[in-house]
């Protein structure tokens, strides 16, 4: 026996799409909080100090938590191509810009400390907003874009064609997904901070955090509504589809209508738990940001992080990017994954790999631990 053939290419296809929202969950609670933290950076610190305060406590561990992204655009390219081509396409200006905006950060870490003089180091604060803020926009107008469908087509060679243009992206209910992205990473944030910093940087985040979690209840909320309403249409395979298939979306026929991206919940009603978990996230969160209770906080804040990108996945399954323009070419789990061979190989890299990440990243985060403060700052001159 062939040693991937130990795993059928049906399963092994829904541990990638398991995975790949596994990585992006990564990203989200990880980084999240450091976009968090630098979009609150311009509000949480009144002066030098108090910014090189919320700039410290993310400092030493930001650039681990960015692998999480590599690791999801590396997953993307290898598992499942044919997304890849698509979004990377279609998406390019988006992406560009959310990836220019991301460059600024490491340099603003880097040079901010560089001159004392209060105008060289502002100007690097809002360089570091901005490189926090944009990202947290684009990528949640993109998952928008992806619930409303993408206008691309596939003809009978499966040679990709996208047919829309930048600005067409930035739709109200994109927008509203890109609001509550931001809104999401602002209350981990806040969280964050409230965690990990002492004084008026932590006061100030538990307010802001505050705001960002009620903002997060309702914009979640008005998203789900949207869906509901028949606002925004999913979309529904009409046709037998062979899990075991090779890729080829177009061996199916697919329908858009309202209502679609909710039929798992009934078929499915312990999904719900999903979307159930992003509001009572929230609301702990809340209620944590104001009782000052720091470990229920944060840990509420990770659950509704979990629980919004969740249900984007399990809403839309089998889908991971569906066309508007022809349905039938939709890109599903079943007929736009790489080969078994490669899902397999794939899968046994990150079996190995995965948990040594894991484990380093918890040793980092246990070595560096600890409150950060004014004082402690102060006593560190180069500190950033």
């Amino acid at each position: 026996m062939i040693l991937h053939e130990l795993i059928d290419y049906s399963t092994l296809k829904m541990i990638w799409w398991a995975l790949l929202g596994v990585l992006l969950i990564g990203f989200a609670v990880t980084d999240g909080f450091d976009m968090g933290v630098g979009s609150l950076l311009p509000f949480v610190g009144r002066n030098d100090t108090e910014r090189r305060v919320a700039i410290a406590s993310v400092a030493p561990t930001w650039e681990g938590n960015q692998v999480w992204l590599i690791l999801g655009g590396g997953a993307i390219f290898a598992a499942w191509p044919a997304l890849y081509a698509v979004s990377f396409s279609g998406f390019y200006l988006a992406m560009f810009v959310a990836l220019a905006a991301l460059i600024l950060r490491p340099v603003a870490f880097k040079y901010r400390d560089k001159n004392p003089d209060p105008t060289w180091r502002s100007r690097w604060d809002w360089a570091l907003f901005t490189g926090s803020f944009v990202p947290a926009l684009v990528f949640g107008v993109a998952v928008g874009n992806t619930l409303t469908g993408v206008p691309f087509t596939l003809n009978r060679d499966l040679r990709i064609a996208y047919e829309g243009s930048f600005f067409e992206l930035f739709t109200p209910f994109a927008l509203l997904c890109g609001l509550l992205s931001v809104a999401m990473l602002v209350m981990h944030g806040g969280a964050w901070l409230a965690l990990r910093t002492e004084g008026v940087v932590a006061t100030r985040g538990r307010r802001y955090g505050s705001f960002a979690a009620i903002a997060v209840i309702g914009l979640f909320a008005l998203g789900g509504l949207a869906l509901w309403s028949g606002f925004v249409e999913g979309y529904r395979i009409t046709s037998v589809i062979d899990p075991e298939m090779q890729a080829n979306p177009l061996a199916k026929t697919t329908v858009k209508e309202a209502g679609s991206w909710l039929l798992n919940y009934s078929a499915h009603p312990l999904l719900l738990v999903f979307p159930a978990l992003g509001f009572i996230g929230a609301l702990g969160a809340l209620i944590g940001l104001n009782t000052r209770m720091e470990a229920l906080t944060f840990l509420a804040s990770k659950l509704s992080v979990v629980g919004i990108i969740s249900t984007v996945g399990v809403s839309m399954f089998p889908f991971i990017l569906p066309s508007s323009i022809q349905p039938e070419a939709s890109l599903t789990v079943w007929d736009s994954p790489s080969s078994h061979s490669t899902l397999f190989n794939m899968l046994v890299v990150t079996v190995i790999f995965l948990p040594l990440i894991l484990a380093y990243t918890a040793y980092v985060y246990k070595v560096l631990w600890g409150k950060v403060s004014e004082e402690s700052v102060n006593r560190d001159g180069s500190h950033y």
